[in-house]
């Protein structure tokens, strides 16, 4: 499956849309990570527990776009966009959405 921010993929022709695809998850904080990066926060520097978590978060969000998009018969997703919202205190949502396509061969 090929995943693409653009609009198109050069090189292929768009032979069908097959409309929206998505893939979410929502994290939430952990007790131990939180006081780890609040000692973070008073001495400075990359909090690696988060980066992880939400490293996670996209990569399994981009995983259930991915299936959708296979559902559909999709070749490719166009035009990938991930963000991200709270949902509520303590709690993340990461969203993966974009366009299913069928390409030319």
């Amino acid at each position: 499956m090929l995943l693409t921010t653009i609009d198109r993929i050069p090189g292929k022709e768009i032979t069908e849309v097959l409309g929206l695809v998505q893939g979410s998850t929502i994290r939430a904080r952990h007790l131990g990570r939180d006081i780890m990066a609040s000692l973070r926060n008073v001495v400075g520097g990359e909090i690696k527990d988060y980066t992880q978590m939400l490293t996670e978060a996209r990569e399994l969000a981009l995983q259930r776009l991915v299936k959708e998009a296979e559902r559909l018969g999709a070749d490719a997703v166009v035009g990938v966009r991930l963000a991200t919202a709270q949902t509520m205190a303590g709690a993340a949502e990461v969203l993966a959405y974009g366009t299913a396509v069928r390409l030319s061969s």
